[in-house]
C-alpha cells in the first residue's frame, strides 16, 4: 500500500496573502505521502521559477521533483509538478499537450516505490466546461497512447463544481474517483473541486481531505489524499 496526495498550493501564497513556501512544506510533512501531485507550483510570470525553492525541498523534505526539464529552477509545466521519495525511482516522465483557452497542461511520470510500478497524470483544468472535456479526453488519450500498461492514479485540480456532470462523467468510464470530499475553499471547504482516479486495478483503502490548522492557511485549497493498494 501507498499513500498519494494532490495539492493546489496557489504558488505558496496563502488564505493571510503570505508567501510561505515553508508553510506548503510543513502541510505536506503532516500527510506524509509517497507521491504528490502539485498544481500552481510555479511562478506565474517572470522566469517562472518554482514557488517552493528546489533546495528547500531537498534540505527540509524527504521528497524530489519529477525532473520534466521545462525551465531551469522550475520543477513543473503550466504549474502541475510531481513529487516523489527521494527512494523512489523514476522510470519515465513527460509532459503532456493540451487543448487550452488559456494556459494549461498535465504532466506524467511512471514511478517505481518498492516492488510495485505505477503512472502517475498530476493536472489542472480549464474554468470553461467545454474546455475541460477537451482536455480530459485528451489526459486519457494519452494515457491510452503509452507503450505499457500500467496501474494508474490522475490527479489534480479539475475545476469541476458538478458532482457528476461535465468531465467527471468523462472521466467515469474508465476511472474511478477516491471519495476525498470538499477541498475548496480551505477556510469554508464548499466545492469537491480537487479530485484523485484511480484505474481499476487499483484499490481504494482510505481517503480524505486534510484539514489541519497550517493547511488551513498554507493554500486557498486543501489537500485531498488516498491509500490505495496496488498490483504487484
Amino acid at each position: 500500500m501507498l499513500t498519494v496526495a494532490s495539492y493546489n498550493m496557489r504558488k505558496a501564497i496563502g488564505t493571510d496573502r503570505r508567501r510561505r513556501p515553508d508553510r506548503i512544506l510543513e502541510v505536506l510533512h503532516e500527510i506524509d505521502a509517497d507521491i504528490v501531485a502539485l498544481q500552481e507550483a510555479d511562478r506565474r510570470f517572470g522566469t517562472k521559477l518554482s514557488a517552493i525553492p528546489i533546495d528547500l525541498i531537498a534540505e527540509r523534505s524527504d521528497y524530489r521533483p519529477v525532473g520534466f526539464g521545462v525551465r531551469p529552477g522550475g520543477i513543473g509545466w503550466h504549474g502541475n509538478a510531481i513529487l516523489v521519495r527521494k527512494s523512489a525511482t523514476i522510470l519515465t516522465c513527460r509532459i503532456l499537450d493540451l487543448p487550452v483557452l488559456e494556459p494549461r497542461g498535465a504532466v506524467m511520470a511512471d514511478i517505481r516505490i518498492g516492488r510495485a510500478e505505477m503512472r502517475i497524470v498530476g493536472m489542472h483544468l480549464d474554468l470553461s466546461g467545454l474546455w475541460r472535456r477537451r482536455q480530459a479526453q485528451a489526459v486519457m488519450a494519452h494515457v491510452t497512447g503509452c507503450a505499457r500498461i500500467l496501474p494508474t492514479v490522475m490527479m489534480g485540480d479539475l475545476n469541476e463544481w458538478s458532482l457528476q456532470g461535465g468531465c467527471l462523467r468523462d472521466f467515469g468510464r474508465d476511472y474511478r474517483f477516491a471519495p476525498t470530499g470538499r477541498s475548496y475553499h480551505a477556510r469554508r471547504p464548499m466545492a469537491c473541486l480537487d479530485r484523485i482516479l484511480v484505474s481499476p486495478d487499483v484499490t481504494v483503502i482510505d481517503s480524505g481531505v486534510h484539514h489541519s490548522h497550517r493547511a488551513s492557511l498554507a493554500s486557498d485549497h486543501l489537500p485531498i489524499w488516498a491509500t490505495l493498494r496496488l498490483p504487484i
